[in-house]
């Protein structure tokens, strides 16, 4: 894969010249002697010259970017690794390398220790507590951690000659490759707004997958995120023993992330989401714009995904059919068995409604316009409540899509395989009693990830759709969709209330009053705001407990449960459209 090689201007002359200043004339070598030494000493400066005219070319096989070999090779014996990092804990860490190394045979990567050196945080041994940082955006999983070894710089001169990569990279791991979901939600997303973190990960940068799986079917989707070819764990192996990154970023940002698969506890949303529905629909329309998909325009329609090998809908026609008759709009089906990736992508950006079975094909919910609606289906004994991926998503704020879950609750309506692989859901593998008890079983219990045998047997069987069930519930949870009036939701926040004040005063021995007054925030005056109101708390000072209200003025007097001769703390804060929440101001000291 040679993209471009560049010749290494070395000062040959001068450098043979230097190896020689101590064979003067007047040497007390003999004259024949003397011309073997210099023979010899030419061909190792040769060979020595090749050699790193040889690296210099296998440096420049990864890129077009020039690169100064002997400068490279000095930086590193002078000046060693340098390592900062941000984030407090290794779940949050990402870390900025220079020249940090990779040893393809022992499959470590190396960090080389100079007077020069910088490593930062310097952890000692906590660096192994568990590790440095994630190279997943799966959140401490212990197949995904990244760590160093240590050598001196010295050490260079005992070991093979480095290949240098001279462009900016990214060194992290793919978490499944081969499963759409995990694609996007752990991989492509992550990767996306890691770079948008740091102006040098631009398109010139190079993504670098080091956990050792092939390509993958959809490969081509991590292609679009740069203008190079990403490289894999096994393809450094045929560039050199010992790969030094000149400039590289390990780890990934988890910010984008929005579900947890069950390792430690029970699948669902993750606990503190950061990522709102205007972040999933900027990068929707990046990959579309690179993979130059236009948003369907026309009439309104329905796509329903079709599966072809599990979890079949078993009549697929009955179900299309319903839902044109129902909502007077055509119906098409689309595939990934049958049809490219962009191709799908395009037929989904322009669909009023998503029909899918449970599965990571739902993932392209992402691309629906806002507005939309997506329509999960779950097989017998799935209760849809437990397994809630792609509701998360569709309910982001921001996001704008309409939800609805159905759920086959009638038996006969199911088809299973317990002859099949485990993998596929077979159970033919386990005891008797306990193939017994999950036939009998209605619903499958909350579990962990990975190889749960009652969930793998209920999610691998084929259903056929109970049509009246299914048209009730699209009834009563749809509103119906309106893709030309669905408008971007506002998530602007209020800010703080501005000079806020309070007065009190003391009516009789046990009554008094406390008057609170402010001025809207600043930035209201320039938004269109539905619903604007005020959430103040009192509290005693010395209590534990406050007294909440929402006001819909910016002013209000408080007699009930204030008391003559207290003194009092009050919080004022602005909200917009009843959950957009504004900062408090300055606590307010009222005394009575």
């Amino acid at each position: 894969m040679i993209i471009g090689t560049a010749l290494l201007e070395l000062p040959l002359k001068q450098s043979i010249r230097s190896e020689f200043t101590s064979l003067r004339p007047g040497s007390p070598f003999p004259q024949v002697e003397h011309e073997c030494v210099v023979g010899v000493l030419l061909r190792c400066v040769l060979l020595g010259l090749e050699e790193e005219l040889q690296l210099t070319r296998q440096s420049q096989e990864f890129s077009q970017v020039r690169i100064d070999y002997h400068g490279a090779l000095l930086a590193l014996q002078e000046h060693g690794t340098r390592m900062v990092c941000t984030g407090k804990m290794h779940t949050d860490r990402i870390c900025r390398f220079d020249y940090l190394c990779y040893c393809t045979e022992a499959e470590e990567f190396v960090f080389f220790h100079s007077n020069a050196s910088v490593m930062l945080p310097n952890l000692g041994p906590r660096r192994f507590q568990p590790a440095l940082l994630d190279l997943s955006s799966v959140e401490d999983h212990n197949t995904q951690y990244f760590n160093f070894l240590e050598l001196p710089a010295a050490a260079l001169k005992f070991m093979p000659k480095p290949v240098f990569v001279p462009d900016v990279t990214l060194i992290l791991n793919r978490f499944n490759p081969d499963n759409l979901m995990h694609i996007f939600h752990d991989d492509l997303l992550p990767i996306y707004y890691t770079m948008q973190q740091y102006s040098d990960l631009d398109d010139e940068a190079r993504l670098v997958f080091m956990e050792g799986w092939g390509e993958g079917a959809h490969f081509d989707l991590y292609r679009l995120l740069s203008s190079k070819q990403p490289l894999l764990k096994e393809q450094l192996k045929t560039f050199g023993k010992l790969m030094c990154f000149t400039k590289s970023y390990v780890g990934l940002s988890k910010m984008t992330t929005w579900y947890q698969y069950g390792f430690v506890q029970p699948q669902g949303p993750k606990a503190n989401i950061l990522i709102s529905g205007n972040e999933i629909h900027q990068f929707a329309s990046f990959l579309m714009e690179r993979l130059n998909v236009t948003q369907e325009e026309g009439d309104d329609y329905i796509v329903v995904f079709k599966r072809t090998t599990n979890r079949l809908i078993l009549n697929e026609a009955e179900l299309l059919l319903s839902l044109a008759q129902e909502f007077q709009m055509r119906t098409v089906t689309v595939s990934l068995e049958e049809q490219s990736f962009d191709s799908i992508i395009q037929i989904i950006s322009g669909a009023t409604m998503l029909v899918s079975m449970h599965g990571a094909q739902m993932i392209s919910s992402m691309f629906l316009p806002r507005g939309a609606a997506v329509v999960e289906l779950f097989p017998y004994a799935i209760n849809p409540e437990q397994y809630t991926p792609y509701k998360t998503l569709a309910s982001l704020p921001g996001m704008d899509l309409q939800y609805v879950a159905w759920r086959n609750t009638m038996e006969e309506n199911t088809v299973t395989y317990p002859d099949r692989h485990w993998d596929q859901g077979g159970i033919i593998h386990l005891e008797k009693e306990e193939q017994e008890r999950i036939l009998a079983s209605k619903e499958v219990p909350r579990h962990l990830c990975c190889r749960n045998p009652e969930w793998l047997f209920r999610i691998y069987q084929d259903t056929t759709v109970d049509i009246a069930s299914f048209l009730d519930i699209l009834r009563e949870t749809l509103k119906k969709p309106n893709l030309k009036k669905a408008k971007v939701a506002s998530t602007v926040h209020p800010g703080r209330v501005r000079e806020p004040k309070c007065q009190t005063s003391v009516q009789a021995t046990n009554e008094a009053k406390l008057s609170v007054s402010w001025q809207i925030p600043w930035n209201l005056k320039y938004l269109k705001v539905k619903e604007v109101k005020y959430e103040v708390w009192i509290q005693e000072q010395g209590e534990n407990t406050y007294m909440p209200y929402i006001l819909p003025h910016q002013n209000y007097t408080f007699s009930e449960n204030i008391k003559p001769f207290t003194t009092y703390l009050v919080w004022v804060r602005c909200i917009f459209n009843k959950n957009l929440l504004g900062p408090f101001a300055d606590v307010l000291i009222c005394k009575t």
